[in-house]
């Protein structure tokens, strides 16, 4: 039996509507058409979008993006993109679910779900990069249907279907979604604990125990994906928000919360993780503020301690990472959003006056956006970093879309300018390079900036005219894209829903020219050439010659484990200090003891590295065994 719920409007009659959906997503049309009248920014809205089953359309915009980009090629990278795969595998493979390891050595900076989400797609579908990728897949299309139903509630079927094609379709959740990091499912777990708190503070929500449950849910969720900030930002943007709608001191409004049961689901979702994992790797408690090489403190203190507290004073010990200037890490979320970017500027225009639901809503957007935005201009940051309030920018332009008027033709008249000028860049670029022959890979026409890799997009700088070449056919579909967007504009500058429809499809082709581009760029960024060669060798002992993350695709591809030379640093440099932990981290002395008597070694290593590697054992006593990208695998014996 379907459930209803009456609705008073300012005239006293009450009118009824049912959820195809079912009791969780009632509308109270009557109620929010009579608020749309009375407010400043609806006073141009057109009707309602009538179009069947918006969820499934933005379901399949995001399939179209995010399931069949698990393809491989490409094939994993190196450093944080194949540890997390590599990681999930060996959970699997020791049984140990508490502790992650890599080479042996305990790896305690990062909470467990992402890699029990991969160990379970291993176990289902086997080990394979795209298992590893598909749960991350899922968890973005979830997050973009999530988004969709939130705007749907908040708001109209109209708004909720632009906000979740805007969220499917942008440049940042396709870009920062290519690496195996947990930032995507956090922030689906992220935009359910801010949508289930502010349903609860809504006076005439009819399931209140219901969503108090999933609050606790997704928070407990969260501190298994990444630690302390997934229940601190919707909590603080909560608190933000009932700040200023004057509720923070209402035990009513309090009382609506059901915080009793929200903290019980919460600890009892995430509390066994954290207390197993502080058993597991004494000592137990340490409160130290200083953070050194050679120092052991067990799980507590390091993840606690060092990888909370003193990463945000940016204290933290190995300091392996950088942070992106404070002035582009706001700016950029413009390029992240994109092309919904100048809808977004309009956003400001909108009315968050809390005498609504879609106002409540809209303050709720932007508390979430300025408790992550000002956590990270006080802390460290990647550029990725701001991808949880990638939702709340939707809803954003969601609700700046379904208004239309001017304003939104202004915006839609600079998006068709932005187009028509990438559509003319890449025509040149691509007439530039059409004779352009190429030869080998695509390492051969780039550059090299390493002082700019501890950057998520340290490698962009690496691009030279002539690796364009390389690149015909991506470059094609992305002018293409870009140009067929600017005529559709040009076509259809005053239907959103056409203009929404023509920047959609756009979007789609071009975040997959995107990821042919990358198919081109996967022996650069990753090493599979050398896993290849290395399956196909007669058996020997593996040294690395680095930490582990510069080569860990071959780790992940060959299932092997290694030495590493000179490779005691970066994230494997706490654990290895871990009472019993393998002694897999050698000097140039016992590198060239094992080189000169084992009976096979192979070594890999970087082309800077191969001047030190021959002094210490010769040049002739180094056989190259395969080449990729300037990077070797090398071995001290002929081959047969």
């Amino acid at each position: 039996m379907k459930c209803k719920t009456p609705s008073f409007g300012s005239r006293g009659r009450a009118q009824t509507y049912f959820s195809p959906l079912g009791f969780d997503n009632l509308v109270d049309l009557d109620q929010s058409m009579e608020q749309a009248t009375a407010t400043s920014e609806d006073q141009h809205a057109k009707p309602t979008l009538r179009i069947a089953r918006p969820g499934w359309i933005v379901t399949a915009a995001a399939c179209l993006v995010f399931l069949l980009s698990i393809a491989s090629p490409p094939r994993l990278m190196d450093d944080v993109d194949a540890v997390q795969a590599q990681a999930a595998r060996n959970m699997l493979a020791s049984g140990d679910w508490v502790t992650a390891r890599l080479d042996g050595v305990a790896y305690l900076e990062k909470a467990p779900l992402n890699y029990w989400m991969m160990a379970v797609a291993y176990r289902i579908f086997g080990v394979h990069d795209w298992s590893a990728r598909l749960p991350h897949a899922i968890a973005v299309v979830l997050l973009c249907w999530l988004t969709y139903r939130f705007g749907r509630w908040a708001f109209d079927e109209t708004v909720g279907l632009y906000a979740g094609i805007a969220l499917s379709t942008c440049v940042g959740l396709f870009l920062f979604t290519r690496i195996l990091i947990p930032d995507a499912v956090l922030t689906l777990s992220i935009t359910g604990a801010v949508w289930a708190w502010l349903r609860l503070l809504e006076p005439d929500e009819q399931h209140p125990l219901r969503w108090s449950f999933l609050l606790g849910c997704c928070l407990g969720v969260g501190l298994l994906l990444k630690g302390l900030i997934a229940a601190v930002f919707p909590v603080m943007a909560g608190l933000a928000y009932m700040a200023l709608t004057r509720s923070l001191f209402s035990w009513m409004a309090w009382r609506r919360l059901h915080l009793v049961q929200t903290i019980l689901v919460t600890l009892a979702i995430a509390v066994p993780w954290y207390v197993l994992a502080t058993l597991r790797n004494p000592p137990y408690f340490a409160f130290s503020l200083h953070s050194g090489p050679g120092e052991y403190r067990g799980f507590f203190w390091f993840y606690f301690f060092n990888e909370h507290l003193l990463r945000f004073l940016g204290l933290r010990y190995p300091r392996d990472y950088d942070t992106v200037p404070r002035f582009w890490f706001w700016v950029l979320n413009l390029v992240w959003i994109f092309p919904w970017s100048f809808y977004l500027l309009l956003a400001p225009t909108l009315d968050s006056k809390p005498t609504s639901r879609a106002g409540r809503t809209r303050l709720m957007a932007v508390c979430w956006i300025g408790v992550v935005m000002l956590f990270f201009t006080f802390s460290t940051t990647q550029e990725y970093y701001s991808m949880p309030i990638y939702p709340a920018l939707a809803l954003l332009v969601g609700s700046v879309l379904s208004r239309g008027g001017r304003w939104v033709r202004a915006g839609t008249y600079f998006l068709l300018a932005t187009c028509a000028i990438l559509f003319a860049v890449l025509a040149v670029v691509l007439v530039s390079v059409w004779r352009v022959p190429v030869h080998g890979d695509i390492y051969q026409a780039l550059t090299q900036h390493p002082e700019a890799y501890t950057l998520s997009l340290g490698h962009i700088r690496d691009l030279t005219l002539n690796a364009f070449a390389y690149l015909k056919l991506p470059l094609g579909l992305a002018a293409l894209a870009f140009g067929g967007c600017a005529l559709a504009l040009a076509v259809w500058r005053n239907d959103v829903q056409r203009t929404v429809l023509a920047v959609a499809v756009s979007m789609i082709v071009f975040l997959q020219a995107a990821r042919i581009a990358l198919v081109r760029f996967d022996s650069y960024l990753g090493s599979y050439p050398l896993a290849e060669r290395l399956l196909m060798s007669p058996p020997g002992q593996l040294i690395e010659a680095d930490s582990y993350y510069a080569f860990s695709s071959v780790f992940f591809y060959t299932n092997r484990t290694a030495l590493l030379l000179n490779g005691r640093n970066n994230n494997l440099e706490y654990g290895s200090y871990a009472p019993g932990a393998p002694d897999v981290f050698i000097d140039d002395r016992k590198f060239a003891s094992l080189w000169t008597a084992a009976p096979r070694c192979y070594l890999l290593a970087y082309g800077a590295d191969m001047p030190h590697l021959e002094e210490l054992v010769g040049q002739a006593n180094l056989r190259v065994v395969a080449a990729n990208a300037g990077n070797y695998l090398l071995t001290n014996r002929p081959l047969p």
